[in-house]
């Protein structure tokens, strides 16, 4: 099938507007490049460093002929999707010996869980740390010893920070190595239920706990179809991973050999053979639209509107949310994963998982099928599924059809014609919002507006009953520049009730919602935030703030000369605590969330 029209001429867009940069980039790439491998041009005592900490594979590092790995860790058992990781080291030397290749672990980064923190004065912290862990992954492969990466990393921040730090070593070639997700616990409309009733009073934190307990229950990523999920989806259609990769569960003999695959691929592609390919040469402009294609297909998570625009950055591609609009309207709803639908990701897995998506979307003329990946020459590699023939990993073509015509839908009869996501703009500046979980009679709200500074002051106001009506909340001075940009997703709840009950609701805020984000119409990302005098500083309580998703509006219906006469309310003071404190220069020099909320590109002017 023929590229769609409209998916080529974004792409085309996209092209044009980073020819200067993304010239750089390669010309740096090259210069990398032709300095040749690292060790042959280190001293003796810098070489004799860094193989102190090794035993069995001095001798084959001494002679420098053969590649070794640089293995970036995300790994620590606070985060069940990053605890399997603990083993993996160490099987990975031995799957490089086997290659004729070396491993070492260049370093670990920071990860933190959403989750744990979401609510929180620690959530301050998260969309910062994306920017950490691209630094600390830049860290770990300076030492110049490497002539590849293994990238270990799943959950939200972590996939968009290993990706940011490892394309400024884009010489290089790298695999992403993910782990899975946990197996199935009760099931999420469950979940939502009982989450909904403690907001009301009419749960206990017992019955709340051992809800959250049979949820979230072992090793593994969570299960709905968040951030991190979202994260394996864009990676495979991006072709970074071995095929097929992204949700086989832990503790598998199918997944101990992908990973066994990714790791004895990375010679085959190094720059010492005929087939080198390095990751900046993968992630080109067609990778960053497939990668936005496939999430708006699959109702992908919000957050990637902020992390896809900073990871193509980092390649010398410039993407927008206008690129996001676009492509919405053409790129079809093909999954239904909660919350977007009632299934989880293993649901999706077992109905075709990714594999079927993206051999549908290059069906139907969706996707640049003629990408380079890291598997080979052209994503049809990412359309079989990865199965064992007694001990032997195999790739084995799909059914035509779903598993389950509920979760999965093939191009000819999806569940939109459109993806979920639309660009609202007006006099309170520029915002998204995703629409594909949100009832078709909710996507155009006119209410007053209730307004707030963070989001403990909504929870006091719904409990004491105050926003029993049509409303709008806003929650600003949320922004990359006021206190990191946290998540709202603690809203959630309390607001579900409110629409549950009749009321008319939505959010209007200039900070995140959530991979999670759901059933409630949410105008977030709002650009410019309020610090720094965005429009949403102007708001008063009882402001009618209109949010249509239909024809993409978000205006404060207040009469023009009271709005430009209005002066900005005054922020909240800066909060200490937490490590926030350590951040403040992070804040001071982001950016707006549209170029990725990233104080580090901001600095770098990348």
């Amino acid at each position: 099938m023929p590229l769609h029209p409209e998916v080529a001429a974004v792409t085309d867009r996209i092209i044009e507007r980073s020819k200067d940069r993304r010239a750089a980039y390669l010309a740096l790439m090259t210069q990398q490049r032709e300095n040749g491998v690292g060790r042959p041009r280190l001293g003796c005592a810098n070489l004799a460093h860094a193989f102190a900490g090794t035993d069995e594979q001095r001798d084959r590092m001494k002679e420098g002929r053969s590649m070794n790995i640089g293995i970036v860790t995300a790994y620590n058992d606070m985060l069940s999707a990053h605890a399997p990781y603990y083993r993996y080291p160490e099987q990975m030397k031995v799957w490089a010996l086997e290659a004729g290749a070396t491993a070492q672990v260049a370093g670990g980064v920071p990860a933190m869980c959403d989750g744990v923190t979401q609510g929180y004065a620690g959530m301050e912290l998260s969309l910062f740390s994306r920017d950490s862990i691209a630094m600390a992954t830049a860290i770990a492969l300076s030492h110049n010893v490497f002539e590849g990466a293994a990238l270990l990393g799943i959950c939200d921040k972590i996939v968009p920070g290993l990706l940011m730090g490892a394309l400024r070593f884009g010489h290089l070639p790298m695999v992403l190595i993910p782990g899975g997700p946990m197996r199935t616990g009760i099931a999420n409309s469950d979940k939502a239920r009982v989450r909904e009733l403690y907001a009301e009073g009419k749960a206990s934190r017992e019955e709340l706990l051992d809800s959250e307990i049979a949820a979230y229950h072992g090793k593994g990523t969570c299960t709905f179809y968040g951030t991190a999920n979202s994260n394996q989806m864009m990676v495979e259609a991006m072709g970074l991973h071995m095929p097929g990769a992204s949700f086989v569960n832990p503790g598998t003999k199918l997944r101990q050999e992908l990973t066994r695959a990714a790791v004895q691929r990375l010679p085959e592609i190094g720059w010492n053979g005929n087939d080198y390919r390095p990751i900046g040469e993968i992630v080109d402009e067609r990778a960053i639209v497939n990668a936005a294609v496939v999430l708006l297909a699959t109702g992908g998570s919000t957050n990637h509107l902020i992390h896809l625009p900073a990871i193509a950055r980092c390649a010398g591609i410039l993407i927008d949310w206008q690129d996001f609009d676009r492509l919405s309207r053409v790129v079809p709803l093909l999954a239904r994963v909660y919350p977007n639908g009632s299934a989880d990701v293993n649901g999706f897995e077992d109905a075709g998982g990714p594999t079927f998506v993206i051999r549908e979307l290059i069906r139907g003329g969706i996707l640049h099928a003629d990408t380079t990946t890291v598997a080979g020459d052209s994503l049809a590699d990412y359309t079989r599924k990865p199965d064992l023939d007694g001990d032997q990993l195999v790739w084995r073509d799909h059914p035509e059809t779903s598993g389950d015509d509920t979760i999965l839908r093939t191009i000819d009869a999806p569940f939109s014609e459109e993806g979920g996501f639309r660009i609202l703009s007006g006099n309170l500046g520029r915002a998204c919002i995703k629409v594909s979980a949100v009832a078709r009679d909710r996507w155009t709200i006119e209410a007053p507006c209730r307004v707030f500074s963070d989001q403990q002051q909504v929870h006091d106001a719904f409990k004491a009953g105050e926003l029993d009506r049509d409303v709008v909340v806003v929650v600003r001075f949320q922004g990359p520049r006021a206190n990191g940009m946290p998540e709202l997703h603690k809203l959630t709840p309390p607001l579900g009730v409110l629409q549950n009950k009749g009321y008319r609701v939505a959010l209007v805020t200039d900070g995140r919602m959530s991979g999670a984000s759901g059933k409630v119409p949410a105008a977030i990302h709002l650009s410019p935030e309020a610090i720094g005098g965005g429009p949403i500083g102007k708001l008063r309580d009882g402001d009618v703030i209109r949010l249509c998703a239909e024809e993409g509006i978000l205006s404060a219906l207040v009469d023009p000369v009271e709005w430009a006469a209005r002066e900005q309310a005054a922020p909240p003071p800066a909060e200490a605590g937490v490590g926030r404190e350590l951040f403040a220069l992070m804040r001071l020099t982001a950016s707006e969330a549209e170029a990725g909320g990233s104080a580090m590109l901001a600095a770098a002017e990348l």
